[in-house]
């Protein structure tokens, strides 16, 4: 296993983080507590997971994952090695289930904290992210950004402060976003400076063969304010495995089962997936494994977050890192890249 920096706090991160949002949905308890086990025997240090998983999101089942890592957790000697990801839930998005509507203010961010801590059974998180920004923006696979001046969405101090509280308390180590913007990036880090507020030190967004719109804004202020990716999504919801090609449903499979998840299976989308598998075949590579291996090579990368619903998936996923692409792959990758974009973003 690789491990990089988390940000400037001084923690190593294996380079593969393990993905959960299928736990409790897709996945049983027994299946999970198979995925850490075989995850911490390839040394996988990195575990994230998130208030709202498993997905989608729904009421009845929100919160399970946590609990999944949790009793894996209780009663573990080695806690101090694992570094455990979180996340709360901004405001909006038809949640209102959710402590009558989650939002990024004090009031919530210390309710979902000790929630958390709950299910996951155990004092403190290493790093706790904001799931999704609080005002209105384009995320979430949405490209045109409509300004509202009216917008009251909860400031980025009084989240930082909130976050604050937590550190001093000692039930949060580390902080970060998630699903954010440029704008929305620089703006918590130069409060952090001019405030003395806690500094967010990584930032998970998607990030694959089919979405690389990152390297546009983010991937600068990455590597230059030591705030590097956290890439979820890496295999396009699976969709860069190949396995959902002319039109093809296998059993069990996330886009078979829910169709609310459009991002990565448009029409469009599908000349483009067609070329990456046929350039990993070409060169004898697994095309899940050269699209992780992709994802795994990005100097602005932290971790790649990987999930997998069949343990034999997860193998191959945490595999990738040592699959080593040639000069020929990383050019026939680019090559396809200047062509098609990013039709997925």
């Amino acid at each position: 296993m690789q491990y990089r920096k988390l940000g400037r706090t001084g923690l190593d991160v294996s380079l593969i983080c393990l993905g959960t949002m299928t736990w409790g949905s897709q996945n049983s308890e027994a299946d999970a507590h198979q995925q850490l086990d075989y995850a911490r025997s390839r040394d996988v240090n990195f575990i994230d997971t998130a208030e709202m998983y498993p997905v989608p999101p729904q009421a009845d089942w929100q919160g399970t994952t946590e609990r999944y890592i949790g009793t894996w957790l209780k009663g573990r000697k080695d806690r101090d090695k694992i570094i455990l990801a979180t996340k709360v839930a901004g405001r909006g998005r038809d949640i209102t289930w959710l402590r009558n509507g989650p939002a990024l203010d004090k009031k919530n961010i210390n309710q979902a904290i000790d929630d958390s801590l709950k299910r996951l059974q155990t004092d403190y998180v290493d790093l706790y992210q904001l799931h999704w920004p609080d005002r209105k923006t384009n995320m979430f696979g949405r490209l045109g950004y409509e300004h509202d001046a009216n917008d009251d969405f909860n400031s980025f101090e009084e989240s930082l402060e909130a976050l604050q509280g937590l550190i001093k308390a000692g039930k949060v180590r580390h902080i970060g976003v998630s699903n954010e913007t440029p704008w929305g990036t620089m703006e918590f880090l130069r409060l952090a400076g001019q405030k003395n507020l806690p500094r967010i030190a990584s930032i998970q967004n998607p990030y694959n063969l089919l979405n690389r719109s990152f390297e546009i804004g983010l991937a600068e202020i990455a590597m230059r304010e030591q705030c590097g990716l956290l890439a979820y999504s890496p295999l396009g919801m699976g969709t860069l495995n190949g396995k959902y090609l002319n039109g093809a449903k296998p059993e069990g499979a996330r886009l078979t089962l829910y169709s609310r998840f459009q991002r990565y299976s448009a029409p469009h989308a599908q000349p483009a997936i067609a070329e990456y598998v046929a350039l990993a075949r070409k060169h004898g590579i697994d095309p899940g494994q050269m699209a992780l291996a992709f994802v795994n090579t990005r100097p602005f990368m932290t971790a790649n977050i990987i999930g997998a619903s069949k343990l034999e998936q997860l193998k191959q996923n945490i595999d990738s890192v040592d699959v080593k692409l040639s000069p020929e792959v990383l050019a026939g990758i680019e090559e396809i890249y200047k062509r098609v974009g990013s039709p997925c973003p």
